[in-house]
């Protein structure tokens, strides 16, 4: 079993910062890349960030410049650190990884998904 658990959501008004985490744990050899996404009322669910297993990043247009992905892979945990927040990133925040459940086994897990709202 290999469980992926979101924290750091909440409520903030525009201009905040929020910093959202997820851990991995459970039977695994090691993670590939580590991703965010996130998913507004009404809206497709859409990718934020990424950062692969050598550390390189990719951001979504609308959040370059405002959001930093991070990872710390002694702890399993990758970051998201939300800066100058908008209305329009309200949205459940979904944390997704590659991981390897055996050495040539790789297998792609979700989070359950932590709310982020951003009032006017």
């Amino acid at each position: 079993q290999v469980h992926l658990v979101e924290s750091g959501g909440g409520l903030v008004q525009a201009g905040g910062s929020l910093r959202l985490s997820c851990a991995a744990s459970g039977n695994f050899s090691s993670i590939s890349s580590m991703a965010w996404h996130r998913q507004a009322p009404g809206k497709q669910r859409e990718s934020v960030a990424l950062v692969t297993s050598g550390g390189s990043t990719n951001y979504a247009d609308s959040v370059k410049g405002r959001f930093t992905i991070s990872r710390d892979n002694a702890k399993n945990t990758v970051y998201l650190q939300m800066n100058s927040l908008k209305p329009e990133d309200t949205a459940v925040y979904y944390c997704n990884a590659d991981l390897f459940i055996l050495v040539n086994l790789l297998r792609n897990y979700w989070g359950q998904g932590t709310q982020v709202t951003v009032s006017p």
